[in-house]
């Protein structure tokens, strides 16, 4: 789950973004939580975490998946050296050849969802899908209602300190600047 709906104590799985770098916004990390030690394991790949939110609720992840134990230690400690933002459980998994990407917005609001499809092409709305679904048939099976937009919940508590929330009135970040004195 990339959305932070709690299922008993856990949320899993998460991802993480990077706040420096040349992929600043985009997720640098996957992660998942043990539900019974609660500790994050690293997933090595997007589809594999895909894979592991889209049963999230019937199939719960554990430490043995990943073939650690509970007494390992974790492989990812929640702080706030990174910015966390969990996905719901149970969202389908991207259609064969496309790829869902998530990118954090300039003021830590949200990610946005976007789907790559398989010719490289970027496709923002549920519109956009049924255009190109309508111009490349070979693709069989697919409906629009195999993609979820759902944006993930950034976990503010992660948010760099320096950010607060939008101002709803003029729709820009508040820039917080602490006095030293």
């Amino acid at each position: 789950m990339t959305g932070a709906q709690e299922n008993s104590h856990s949320k899993t799985p998460s991802t993480s973004t990077k706040r420096s770098g040349s992929s600043l916004g985009s997720v640098d990390e996957y992660a998942a939580q043990c539900k019974n030690c609660m500790k994050w394991r690293v997933i090595d790949t997007q589809e594999e975490f895909e894979e592991i939110r889209s049963k999230f609720i019937d199939e719960p992840f554990y430490c043995s998946k990943r073939g650690k134990s509970c007494d390992d230690p974790a492989d990812l400690e929640y702080d706030s050296t990174r910015t966390w933002v969990m996905d719901k459980p149970n969202l389908p998994k991207a259609p064969e050849g496309f790829r869902r990407t998530l990118v954090l917005r300039k003021d830590y609001s949200k990610l946005d969802a976007y789907y790559i499809t398989p010719t490289g092409k970027k496709l923002r709305t549920r519109n956009e899908i049924a255009g190109y679904l309508k111009d490349h048939p070979e693709h069989k099976g697919v409906s629009v209602t195999d993609f979820d937009f759902s944006s993930p919940k950034v976990m503010q508590d992660t948010v760099p300190e320096y950010f607060e929330q939008k101002d709803s009135a003029t729709k820009r970040p508040k820039v917080v600047v602490k006095d030293e004195a």
